[in-house]
């Protein structure tokens, strides 16, 4: 946690987003393990369903921690990840795209 200076409230404290997103990751994949370890109980008919919603919360977790990693890495809009990628694109000797300045 951290103290935001920026003034206004100086008092309030204030989590980083980027650990919500992280939570919600651990816990979804938490939840998809236990699901599919546990296996398929219950009526036949409903087992694609289940599979169904299995795949949804590691797809989901995925997705999450991506979020997680590119807010803690400091990328919070488009324009942050086009730098990361021109940035990405010069080290490995590539030329800049039409579109770069």
């Amino acid at each position: 946690m951290e103290v935001e200076e920026s003034g206004g409230d100086g008092d309030k404290t204030r989590i980083h987003s980027h650990l919500y997103w992280a939570v919600a990751s651990v816990a979804q994949f938490g939840w998809a393990v236990a699901s599919y370890r546990k296996g398929y109980t219950g009526d036949h008919r409903l087992m694609p369903l289940k599979a169904f919603a299995v795949a949804s919360l590691f797809l989901g977790a995925s997705a999450s921690a991506s979020v997680a990693f590119l807010k803690a890495s400091g990328v919070h809009e488009v324009e942050d990840l086009m730098e990361v990628g021109a940035s990405i694109r010069t080290g490995f000797g590539i030329r800049p795209r039409a579109g770069d300045k």
